[in-house]
């Protein structure tokens, strides 16, 4: 364990996320909040007065980035801005060398995403982490999973069904303006709810090769983006998966991950592990795989990588890849044809404006 109070970390973005953030810091002995940013002076002045009613030293509160750096210690910086304002940040914080934690997703333009990756490159050599929150990759049953498909334990891996059914109202939607929009949002219920099922998939499964995609606005009218996707991937393993992910699911619904093979396979149902066959068994393996919460898990990792000198388990290529998917799920609804992956993630369609592939539901 570090010592105590070793990690400085500015949370930038004092909203519901980014309480989250202070709370799994604040828990740490060896952390603190030294800084908190918000252009809502209301937002990081009620954030200060929570931590210190919990006991934790009161952080400097700061309307931009740039002044927190120049004002405060600071050895992390933890980015829980809308989406479409992470890349930008967190450039700015490898630029004065600070270690970088940065929420999901990394965010909404490919060809940022791609500066901010060169950047990441760039501040490794010279020891500096970054990392992007996908915590359910920290979940006991999905690391499970993933060490059985290592292993081989599965056989050839022939399909995935990934599944994100949620409800979100219109009063969510109208709770923050950059919501539902392209420019903040980056899209609706497959970037903003699936993203984490998006990168699950990709852990599981590997790169996709080809994807083809249907988005539509099949509840909410009044925001820009989709609020159902769906969507059909082939890997380089030859395996196929189906994508599916609404907010127009009342009262909501569940997430769902199936991996199939020729030797077992497991299903995650909200996070658990429902079913676990393993090395050509029709008997069911029974685990113990409760979530111990995945931030706290997350931070582990990326404290840890700091303290080794080593890369974290999530890095900003990983979020690069699932960004890319989502790209190429939003770029093969807008063209309707399948579109090639690696086309996507290169840069080939960064012209097209998948804003216009967002159709009404067929009558």
């Amino acid at each position: 364990m570090s010592e105590t109070n070793n990690h400085q970390v500015a949370i930038v973005g004092c909203g519901i996320i980014g309480r989250t953030h202070a709370d799994t810091i604040a828990a740490r002995p060896d952390a603190v909040v030294t800084a908190l940013v918000d252009g809502d002076p209301a937002a990081r002045e009620a954030l200060a007065a929570q931590l210190k009613e919990a006991g934790q030293p009161e952080p400097k509160v700061y309307g931009d980035l740039t002044g927190a750096l120049s004002g405060s210690d600071i050895s992390l910086v933890a980015i829980c801005t809308p989406s479409g304002t992470h890349a930008a940040l967190a450039e700015q914080a490898l630029a004065e060398k600070k270690h970088v934690v940065i929420e999901k997703p990394l965010d909404v333009d490919l060809p940022r995403a791609r500066r901010l990756g060169a950047a990441a490159t760039r501040a490794a050599s010279h020891g500096v982490v970054s990392s992007v929150i996908s915590q359910h990759r920290f979940d006991p049953g999905s690391a499970l999973v993933a060490q059985a498909i290592k292993a081989g334990r599965f056989g050839q891996l022939t399909s995935a069904v990934a599944s994100v059914a949620w409800w979100r109202s219109d009063e969510y939607y109208a709770s923050a303006g950059w919501r539902g929009t392209w420019a903040q949002d980056g899209g609706g219920a497959l970037m903003n709810q699936g993203v984490h099922t998006v990168d699950l998939l990709l852990w599981f499964m590997g790169r996709p090769v080809n994807i083809q995609a249907q988005a539509i606005r099949a509840a909410h009218h009044a925001i820009e983006v989709e609020d159902t996707v769906v969507a059909t991937l082939s890997f380089e393993s030859r395996a196929v998966a189906t994508l599916h992910a609404t907010t127009a699911a009342f009262p909501g619904g569940r997430t769902r991950v199936q991996v199939h093979g020729t030797e077992g396979g497991a299903e995650l149902e909200d996070d658990l592990l429902r079913r676990f066959n393993v090395d050509g068994s029709d008997e069911e393996v029974t685990v113990d795989a409760e979530p111990p919460g995945g931030h706290v898990a997350q931070y582990e990792d990326i404290f840890d990588a700091i303290g080794n000198g080593q890369q974290p388990g999530i890095t900003v290529h990983d979020a690069i890849d699932a960004l890319a998917t989502v790209r190429a799920v939003y770029i093969a609804s807008t063209l309707q044809r399948p579109v090639k992956f690696t086309d996507v993630l290169e840069g080939r369609y960064d012209d097209v404006e998948v804003s216009r592939g967002v159709r009404l539901p067929p009558d």
